[in-house]
């Protein structure tokens, strides 16, 4: 294990840790992928690869793509479902030296267009209909000439050669050069978008050194082994298994609608490839864990489950932590698209000390920072921050922002450029990056979340945050989940709470809504955080994001809100 680590370090591309990983375990299993099909006994089939087949197929892909007329910093936007392809075609790209676009297509067919025109693709590596729309909005992609289609190209609207064309070896010569071995740590290797929950997506620029730094930190955090079996229900963390020399066995599920997962099926291939590890959003946790408890289901190779994205209830990983095994944890890396991972907590600790906390309105603790982060809480500025010397940094205990820095942290964005001067702050040559998350650090250095910067509520006799206000109101029963949000002008705002209750526990007249609220009202009074908030809105569905299903849209909530009052 650490020899490995030792000859990880020494590569620049981070393509090459899957070469790495093939000298050392060429016959184990790489990436696992379902297929639509079930042999006699009713067990699923599926296809696989190993290390050195995958690194042997990304080299042909990568040569390919030189031959073709890809060079060392092309942008080519990669859109292809999850499966052994697209992991050869991620890792191809990174060792070609291209610049990789990836776009969750969770974010809804207009958002992913405008974030795909701004990115200003060089190319397009994609499944015939991506390379139909292409062809159709081709005035919007105006630079797009180095065209891939993985899979059989739709009549009318070819989309240049196909992957197989690359993968034949009479396309490029097998002594080909591959010029992507040149790069150094600095240089770009993709650029990422962000969810937009908060504003509009922005495409973060990612460099090989960022991504290496990212595989590095959560395998010696989480002590990940090479051999380990891994299920990564977001495509991006079965590239970090590849490069980790752990197998990626990907589920049979549509990532951009983890909410509507099917549980058998990630149960299925659980018990059939013995999987040690697991990686998804709390929304996919969130049905696993009740269907594991309904039929009392158990997950028992499974030691550590990971899961990112969004906050994750309580009652997730309590029954997360219920059915996998008896040794097992549920693990919270906390961190943004911009910075990931910065910090981390699990189940034990939270079940066993932080959640109590939490109930009584201290925030969410995310956890210990990754060995590789620096962090600091900083007086909240609503406007940008030019040098580390005009920040003042906090005391444990204070609620400010949170800024960090370290080298998984990314420098810029390379959409809505405007972004950088409220997100950046320059510390000499390196850069710190703006959370957007208010919180305080205890005596333990552990960072407690108290809600998005941009979501507090100025009020006259000061601000609230929403996550130590919404707890409050969140234990009561009838309660699904609850909303600050303010209304009217900045520092004279209105804070009002907006609940969503529970299917079925919507109060039905006026009588009742009446009595419902005003139990609301006694929860609020009871508690120092929130007495002085006395409006309150109940609603029947809070709008939240497509991708994780579970950050709520304040923003949208505040304007229903100033309509209704």
């Amino acid at each position: 294990f650490a020899m490995m680590g030792k000859i990880m370090e020494t590569t620049s591309n981070v393509g090459r840790r899957l070469s790495q990983m093939a000298k050392l375990m060429p016959d184990a299993v790489a990436v696992v992928e379902p297929t639509a099909h079930y042999d006699a006994q009713g067990r699923r089939r599926y296809r696989h690869v190993t290390f050195r087949q995958l690194d042997d197929d990304s080299d042909r892909i990568a040569r390919g793509l030189n031959v073709l007329g890809v060079k060392p910093g092309v942008r080519l936007a990669l859109l292809v479902r999850p499966g052994i392809d697209f992991v050869s075609l991620a890792f191809a790209l990174y060792k070609s030296g291209a610049v990789m676009i990836l776009i969750d297509p969770g974010m809804g067919r207009r958002s992913l267009i405008g974030c795909l025109e701004a990115a200003e693709p060089e190319g397009f590596v994609a499944i015939p209909m991506a390379q139909a729309v292409r062809r159709l909005l081709g005035s919007r992609f105006p630079k797009a000439r180095f065209n891939v289609t993985v899979g059989r190209p739709w009549p009318f609207f070819g989309g240049g050669v196909t992957l197989e064309q690359l993968r034949d070896p009479t396309f490029a010569a097998a002594n080909h050069p591959i010029p992507g071995d040149d790069v150094s740590p600095d240089d770009p290797a993709a650029i990422i978008f962000t969810t937009g929950s908060t504003g509009p997506p922005k495409g973060v620029l990612f460099s090989h050194r960022n991504f290496a730094a990212q595989v590095d930190q959560i395998r010696e955090f989480y002590d990940i082994r090479a051999g380990e079996i891994d299920m990564p229900c977001f495509p991006m963390f079965g590239l970090f298994n590849c490069a980790m020399g752990s197998t990626a066995v990907i589920p049979d599920m549509n990532p951009s609608r983890p909410a509507r997962v099917d549980p058998k099926k990630i149960i299925e291939a659980a018990d059939d490839w013995k999987v040690t590890q697991a990686f998804g959003s709390p929304a996919v946790w969130d049905r696993v864990g009740r269907y594991c408890e309904t039929h009392g289901v158990r997950l028992p190779t499974i030691r550590r489950v990971l899961s990112a994205g969004a906050p994750i209830p309580v009652e997730v990983l309590r029954r997360m932590k219920a059915c996998i095994h008896a040794d097992g944890d549920v693990h919270t890396p906390y961190g943004a698209t911009e910075a990931l991972p910065v910090a981390s907590n699990s189940a034990v600790e939270v079940l066993g000390e932080t959640a109590a906390q939490t109930k009584l309105g201290a925030g969410v603790c995310v956890g210990r920072r990754f060995s590789g982060v620096q962090w600091k809480v900083i007086r909240i500025v609503d406007g940008p921050i030019r040098s580390i010397e005009d920040i003042e940094e906090l005391s444990p205990g204070e609620i400010g922002e949170l800024i960090v820095q370290g080298p998984q942290v990314t420098r810029a964005y390379v959409t809505r450029v405007e972004s950088n001067a409220l997100a950046k702050i320059a510390d000499g040559t390196a850069i710190w990056h703006r959370m957007g998350d208010s919180g305080y650090l205890d005596q333990q250095d552990r960072f407690w979340f108290c809600g998005r910067v941009a979501h507090r509520v100025l009020t006259s006799d000061g601000p609230l945050y929403p996550v130590r206000c919404e707890a409050i109101f969140n234990q009561h029963p009838a309660i699904r989940r609850s909303a600050l949000v303010g209304v009217g002008p900045a520092r004279r705002q209105c804070p009002v709470i907006i609940v969503e209750p529970h299917r079925g526990r919507m109060p039905r007249g006026e009588k009742q809504r009446e009595a419902f609220l005003e139990e609301l009202r006694r929860l609020g009074a009871a508690n120092p955080l929130t007495a002085g908030i006395s409006r309150f809105l109940l609603h029947p569905g809070f709008p939240v994001d497509i991708r994780h299903n579970a950050k709520i849209f304040r923003e949208k909530l505040a304007v229903w809100a100033s309509r209704r009052l």
